[in-house]
């Protein structure tokens, strides 16, 4: 048996990047899995190659992210797990940010994730069931870069809600967790270093060889990690928010 067998799990950005290897890997592990996306081409192309379930959705319109979680409920008939891995990287300092992209930062990387957790929780609540929720932060919201203020305060704000959340619901046996990941290769970076850092081709060679373990982070762990922390042999573990990183928090050199 999987880790996850006989669990339905909704992957909240789960098109591309880690949330696309979140879904290939609780497929893997005997889930079954929806998953939420902006665009249908690349949605439905995983959806038939890795055996889940496409959602379209714009999660930046909250009604949207509460029916991802009533329309996977729908089709698979309940939700024993969520994934909120949907995640917007534009760039802001702290001068140069707009309310509109501050709200944008908001929307998706706080506020989905808030009103999808609302509607999960609910759902277990009302079933008097167990449940694991996982949210995919980042290490950057302990502090972060200047051009990633918005981003920062977004992503600071869901690991409070992780704690929080965690903490209300510790006693339905809802165990909910967070992973802040650092520095990894995703086709989104890849998009995200060339339009705003003026990266070229090398530019994965390049961050690698600054790294101590001389390698970014790869999706497939973090997937596997993710799948560990859904299932039942991560144990009692709530409330947590874990540095999935090479920088160590604190350390001076």
């Amino acid at each position: 048996m999987g880790l996850l067998e006989d669990k339905v799990l909704l992957v909240n950005g789960g098109s591309q990047g880690v949330g696309a290897g979140i879904v290939r890997a609780a497929v893997r592990e005997g889930a079954t899995v929806a998953f939420t996306g902006r665009r249908a081409e690349p949605g439905e192309r995983l959806a038939a190659d890795a055996g889940a379930h496409f959602v379209r959705a714009d999660l930046a319109d909250p009604a949207q992210a509460r029916d991802s979680v009533v329309r996977t409920v729908d089709a698979l008939g309940r939700i024993d797990c969520l994934v909120n891995a949907a995640g917007l990287t534009s760039r802001g300092t702290l001068l140069d940010t707009t309310p509109e992209l501050f709200d944008a930062h908001i929307a998706v990387n706080l506020r989905a994730p808030f009103f999808a957790m609302q509607e999960t929780v609910r759902h277990l609540v009302d079933r008097k069931a167990p449940g694991t929720i996982v949210n995919i932060i980042t290490s950057s919201e302990h502090g972060g870069q200047p051009f990633l203020a918005p981003y920062v305060a977004a992503k600071a704000g869901l690991a409070g809600l992780t704690r929080n959340a965690a903490h209300a619901h510790r006693w339905d046996r809802i165990r909910i967790n967070g992973v802040n990941i650092g520095w990894t290769d995703t086709e989104g970076e890849d998009a995200t270093q060339r339009a705003f850092h003026g990266a070229g081709d090398d530019w994965r060679e390049r961050a690698a060889a600054a790294q101590p373990m001389g390698r970014l982070g790869q999706v497939d762990e973090i997937a596997d990690f993710v799948v560990f922390l859904l299932s039942d042999r991560s144990g009692v573990v709530t409330g947590s928010v874990i540095d999935w990183d090479q920088i160590v928090l604190g350390g001076l050199d």
